[in-house]
Parts: structure tokens; sequence; C-alpha cells
């Protein structure tokens, strides 16, 4: 009889978890996912708003480069560990032309695998286990599962309407700025949708280096900007690279969301510590993918202008549709979603729930965001003008608002 056949060998033996894995947040929308799957089960129409998933396909010539990259034996080795020197040269001169920011492509550009990978490598790069780390409320819930995978704290920073949801370095307190040595920002912001102006990376860059505080700035949005503006970035704010970090990725950009393309950019010494870690981890990306990375960067960007086109006709649709329903919020300036108040005597889950149930209209409770993200839904414009002009329509009629 073999050991395993034996019951009380079975019993006998537990699997064992480390710590680590029963400190990582409870991932919130994965309730979200399981509630609107089963109303579309039942055979329901849902109008799903509460995903952060481009809904068209990624660009021809992207794709055709990827195919044709595809059928080059070089590219059925193994890459070079820190990617292609073509692909962060093509980044470096995107940044350049896009922000008028030079990169050195060998020592400020680290590819990655996607930008969320880099989000949550480099709190286990630059945090020991009790070290402090600011974050956005609300924000990006993976700036918490990379905290909490280098055991170390956070301290929230409020992202409250009456500051344009901008976090106020002010009200920090002396403890945390002592104790703090990484703080995570993200302009166009998910889920507020607000963006940043270049004084507020200038006194932002001033905070970090008074305090010793590393900036990871995450601009996955960073294309996306409306009414004629182009989102900041951070790197444009003189002396940034000597205090973080940006992240920037190809999956809002250009529809490469599946694709898994990122990097991070900027200070030297970060940027080695995440190739060192990465150089342990993997093999870097598949060179058929560098390629068409490499051609999404350097064709035509017309692509890009006729994507941001498409989400502010979107934007402007569904807020027209808002307005009909007497559902008062302000447009968003940047990203592809929409933050809007719930109305009086709901919570964000309450009122999410009731217009899954009842409008058969899927939004993401601010709650799931972080604590200040309560009394608000976020709303994603990625369907069709007419889709988001039916669920102003299905929501109106609740008459919630008038």
């Amino acid at each position: 009889m073999k050991p395993t056949d034996n019951p009380s060998y079975q019993s006998a033996f537990h699997i064992k978890p480390a710590e680590v894995m029963n400190q990582l947040p409870t991932q919130f929308f994965a309730t979200l996912v399981q509630k609107v799957n089963r109303e579309i089960n039942a055979g329901h129409d849902v109008i799903n708003l509460g995903q952060g998933n481009p809904d068209t396909p990624t660009p021809g010539h992207i794709v055709k480069a990827v195919q044709e990259a595809a059928a080059n034996p070089l590219y059925h080795k193994y890459s070079p560990f820190t990617g292609f020197s073509f692909l962060k040269e093509a980044i470096a001169k995107r940044y350049l032309e896009d922000y008028g920011v030079e990169l050195d492509p060998e020592t400020e550009v680290a590819v990655l695998f996607g930008g969320k990978t880099g989000l949550v490598q480099l709190p286990q790069i630059l945090l020991n286990p009790g070290d402090l780390c600011l974050v956005p409320d609300p924000g990006y819930p993976d700036y918490w599962s990379g905290v909490a995978l280098a055991k170390a704290e956070m301290s929230f920073m409020p992202l409250r309407k009456d500051n344009a949801f901008l976090p106020d370095f002010g009200s920090i307190s002396e403890a945390d700025r002592r104790r703090a040595k990484l703080m995570f920002l993200n302009y166009p912001n998910n889920p507020t949708s607000a963006t940043a102006p270049l004084s507020f990376y200038e006194d932002t860059v001033k905070f970090a280096a008074e305090n010793g505080i590393v900036v990871a700035s995450d601009f996955a949005y960073g294309a996306i900007g409306f009414d004629g503006q182009r989102p900041v970035s951070f790197l444009q704010a003189p002396h940034a690279k000597e205090v973080g970090v940006e992240f920037y990725t190809l999956s809002k950009t250009y529809n490469m969301a599946g694709w898994r393309v990122g990097f991070a950019l900027g200070n030297r010494e970060i940027i080695s510590m995440i190739n060192l870690l990465q150089d342990h981890i993997y093999v870097s990306l598949f060179g058929g993918i560098q390629a068409a990375a490499g051609e999404a960067l350097t064709a035509s960007q017309d692509c890009v202008y006729e994507l941001v086109k498409r989400y502010e006709s979107r934007r402007n649709a569904f807020f027209t549709g808002l307005a009909d329903i007497g559902w008062q919020a302000e447009k968003p300036g940047g990203s592809f979603f929409s933050w809007l108040p719930v109305p009086k005597g709901y919570t964000s889950t309450s009122f999410a729930d009731l217009l899954l149930q009842e409008a058969k209209v899927a939004v993401a409770p601010g709650i799931g965001f972080g604590e200040h993200g309560e009394g608000y839904v976020r709303v994603g414009l990625l369907t069709s003008e007419e889709r988001l002009q039916e669920a102003a329509r299905r929501i109106g009629e609740l008459k919630l608002f008038k």
C-alpha cells in the first residue's frame, strides 16, 4: 500500500502557508464579478460598467507586428533579461516626444510584465518589515498587495473632492513623515478620474526630498486626457528623477491589457534594483511581444488620438444621460472612469447592489478602493455610447435623483 492510501497518513499531513499569504488584502472585486456573473447567468442583459478592462481590440498594425515577429527565430531564444535595447529606446523616444522628458534607455528604463508587476515589486525592493508606505485613499488596491508582501505598513492619504482629489501633504503627521519610505501617487486617477497639475508634482518632489520618501507615480492612464489637455507626467517636474520613478503601461494607451507590457522609468538606483529583482524571477518578455510594443511606441500615434476621442465622446454621451435623470457629477478630466456620488440613504455597496438588481447596471462601489471611497461609485466608460446612454436611462427609471 502506498503511503497516500493510508487515511491516517492523509489526515496527519497539512499544508501550512507562510504568514504573508494570510496578510494579503481581500480581492474586493472578485465579489463584484461573482454578482455580475450571477445576473448574466440568470439571463439578464447586464450593462457592466464596473470593469477596468479596455473593450476595443489592439490596433491592427500592432497585431501584425507580433504576427511577423513570432516567425523570427531570434525571438525564439531567451530575450536579454533586462529587455531588448530597441524597446527601451522606443519608450524613451515616446516620453521625449510626449512629455519632453529625457531618459537614458539603459539606466533609466526597466521593462516590466505589465505595470502592476512593478507596482507590486517596488515595496518589496524598498521596504523592510514594519516600514511605512503612504498610499492614496481611495486608490488602486494592488498598492496594498505589494506593501503586504513586503510585510510593511500603510498610512492612507485621503483624496477629497474639496482638494481636487489630490493628497494634502501638509496634513500628514510628523510621525508618518519620519517613518515613511515610499509613497504611491496615480494621476489620471483610478478611481476618481482626477488629473494633477505640474505644480502638484513640483510640491511632491519638494515634500519627498525633505522627508526622504521615494515617489512611485502610477501613470497607467497617462495618454487619456480630455478637453484638449494632455495629462502631466511626474517626471516633468524638475528633479523628479532624483526622488522617484514612474510606471507606464501599454495596456490602456494601445488596448494591450492582455499583452502585459509596462515600464518603470526614472531614478537609476531604483531601476537597477528592479532589474536585479527581475533577474531572479523572470527571463524577460517574449521577444515578439517586445517587437510589437516597440512598433506601438514608434509608429503613428493616430490610434491613440482616436482612442482618446472615443472615450471623450463616450464621456459626453454618458454625462448627457446623467443630466437628463438629474444625477449631478463632475465630468472626468482623464482616465476612462467616472466617479459619481451615490444618492442620500445609500452606501456605495447598497447603491451598487440596487443598480445591479433593479437596473441591471454594474458599477464598482467606492468602498472597494478605500475608506474615503465611500459615498461614490466608479463607472467605466468601456462600452458604446448607446449602451452608456441606456445605462443612464435604466438608472433614471429608479427615480432616485428627482
